[in-house]
């Protein structure tokens, strides 16, 4: 560690000094423009690296895990009148709710958590896919990667198995999303903006899911 304290400050010391030679002046700009752009390179990687493994383990009523605020996005604008209920015990989102479709078009109630503050896409090709822990209790469940590609909103999506008992971890890979109805392109992990928890139906019905954990790994 203090051997690299050093190499960072020296060039500095010559930059500085008033008294240095032409010749130590031009090698102290050819070092400092090589420490500045090494710099700025792991600056880079360290941003892509820092990344969290966790998303949301919901110890907050109204913030995820990165401390933003969670967002509830329904089906009225196409027509459909779905609502969500929940509430939080013990780290623990309990979802309920009805799934009342427009005409002709499904109905969905989405649980959107993002990834940062203003919906900009955060780079997750370090992970391979993204881990939850969750009931599914009635109803569908579906878990879809909102890539900033996706324009039609066709997210890239798997519906979550139903199984009764305890919380349950679930590891779904990236490769293995799909979209609906879309042309099947491979979801670039490097533009997420964000991850939704779709409660899901063709027609009218109930929904309930718990969930105490939502990441990647």
């Amino acid at each position: 560690m203090r051997r690299s304290t050093l190499l960072i400050h020296q060039p500095l010391n010559f930059i500085m000094h008033p008294f240095a030679s032409s010749s130590s002046r031009s090698r102290a700009r050819s070092c400092a423009l090589l420490l500045c752009t090494a710099l700025t390179a792991f600056s880079t990687l360290a941003r892509a690296s820092e990344v969290p493994a966790l998303v949301d383990d919901f110890s907050d009523p109204v913030r995820s895990s990165w401390g933003i605020d969670r967002i509830v996005v329904t089906d009225t604008s196409t027509g459909g009148s779905s609502q969500l209920h929940s509430t939080f015990a013990q780290g623990v989102l309990n979802a309920e709710g009805e799934i009342i479709p427009g005409r002709g078009q499904p109905g969905w109630v989405s649980l959107v958590l993002l990834l940062s503050p203003k919906g900009e896409p955060v780079d997750l090709s370090k992970y391979e896919g993204i881990r939850l822990r969750v009931r599914v209790g009635k109803g569908m469940l579906s878990i879809t990667a909102n890539s900033s590609e996706i324009k039609n909103f066709d997210f890239h999506s798997t519906l979550v198995a139903r199984k009764s008992g305890d919380l349950q971890e679930v590891r779904i890979p990236f490769r293995d999303m799909k979209r609906a109805w879309s042309e099947q392109i491979p979801l670039n992990r490097a533009t997420i903006t964000s991850i939704s928890l779709v409660a899901v139906d063709l027609q009218k019905g109930s929904f309930a899911y718990d969930v105490d954990e939502v990441g990647f790994y």
